[in-house]
């Protein structure tokens, strides 16, 4: 998977004594001191759509077993409160059991960033158009070539070509996300490009550089505003850019497939999400206020009650962040890319079950 354009440390940017609002945050006139914190009463007015949860929980139990012998009791019963209730305060009365996460502010601000699985248009073989290979992964471990490296040909020549595009940059967006579909405009079939692992490269952030080097401003930064500048550059100056990130991701074809995350689960749009398994394990489902955003990226004003089920993560993933999966296709990627925005989230565990105890984590994990 991934991923993020908006590193963790810039996030906290947006947060200083005038407390803003611009990005969904919200105040409670509360202090949060570790990542987890226990939580009797939780009191939500926002708007509530549960209506993917069951179906998101059912691909878990029909896919693991491991995973569905520690969750289906909690699915369940979740499942029971959201018809019977779907009322948050109401959660204790069906056994279940809330850790608010405290948010990088302290503040139960938890940055939400999106991801998606984009199409992409290839060839199988090159013309004069599509020319840029996607790869294969080579028969390499710590001595993988860099990115530089590979675009300067060090894998030529070793069959690892999977088919060619018409630009450097949909390529580098599908490593981005780790995984993605493949459209062959020469024959008319559709695959699915699943991670096929990586060279082992540091991962740098092409959003950062293009904000490092005031090509977009930070705050309009966004897969999209990161293509506009590629669209508007010359190719040696995007090869160069590109090139600042060593890290490599290779793909493996596989038949139509559903999109999968690390977990190997399914994924539904607005039904999963990335987190850090550190804190949230496979499995595991939260209740959060996502923020909704207007159609130019702006924050409506407004957030929504959703449960998620964590399946999937990413380096860039970690503590107070999670990454919502979006869906396919060029308007997901879209709606996926304007997404960095806070919102409340809470970690659902069930009375005397596996899963009991949500806010139980290791002592050098809680700050």
């Amino acid at each position: 998977m991934m991923k993020n354009f908006l590193p963790l440390a810039a996030a906290s940017l947006l947060f200083g004594c005038a407390q803003p609002t611009d990005r969904a945050q919200q105040y409670f006139d509360q202090e949060f001191e570790t990542t987890l914190n226990r939580t009797e009463l939780v009191e939500s007015n926002v708007t509530r759509d549960f209506t993917e949860f069951d179906k998101q929980a059912e691909k878990v139990v029909e896919k693991s077993p491991s995973m569905a012998k520690i969750y289906q009791p909690l699915y369940e019963k979740l499942n029971e409160w959201v018809l019977e209730s779907g009322d948050p305060s109401q959660l204790t009365q069906f056994g279940i059991q809330t850790a608010q996460l405290g948010g990088g502010d302290k503040k139960g601000n938890v940055l939400f960033t999106g991801y998606f699985s984009p199409v992409m248009e290839l060839r199988h073989q090159p013309n004069e158009k599509f020319k840029y290979p996607v790869y294969a992964k080579p028969d390499c471990d710590s001595n993988c070539p860099t990115r530089a490296e590979i675009y300067a040909g060090a894998l030529d020549g070793k069959g690892l070509e999977l088919g060619y595009a018409p630009n450097m940059i949909d390529p580098f967006l599908m490593e981005v996300q780790g995984s993605g579909f493949v459209h062959f405009e020469d024959d008319d079939t559709l695959e699915y490009f699943a991670y096929g692992g990586k060279n082992n490269k540091a991962y740098v952030s092409i959003g950062r550089v293009l904000i490092e080097r005031d090509e977009v401003p930070r705050e309009k930064m966004s897969m999209k505003a990161i293509k506009d500048w590629v669209l508007a550059n010359d190719e040696a100056t995007v090869r160069e850019v590109l090139e600042q990130n060593p890290s490599f991701v290779f793909f493996t074809p596989r038949a139509d497939a559903p999109v999968t995350g690390s977990a190997g689960i399914p994924l539904l749009a607005m039904a999963s999400v990335a987190g850090d398994r550190s804190i949230l394990p496979m499995g595991t489902p939260i209740l959060a206020e996502v923020p909704l955003l207007n159609a130019d990226g702006t924050w409506s004003g407004a957030h929504q009650l959703r449960l998620l089920i964590v399946l999937d993560t990413g380096g860039a993933v970690k503590q107070n962040h999670l990454d919502l999966y979006h869906g396919m296709g060029p308007r997901a990627g879209t709606e996926a890319g304007h997404y960095k925005h806070f919102g409340r989230v809470w970690k659902l565990g069930l009375e005397n079950s596996p899963t009991q105890a949500p806010w139980a984590m290791p002592p050098e994990k809680q700050n």
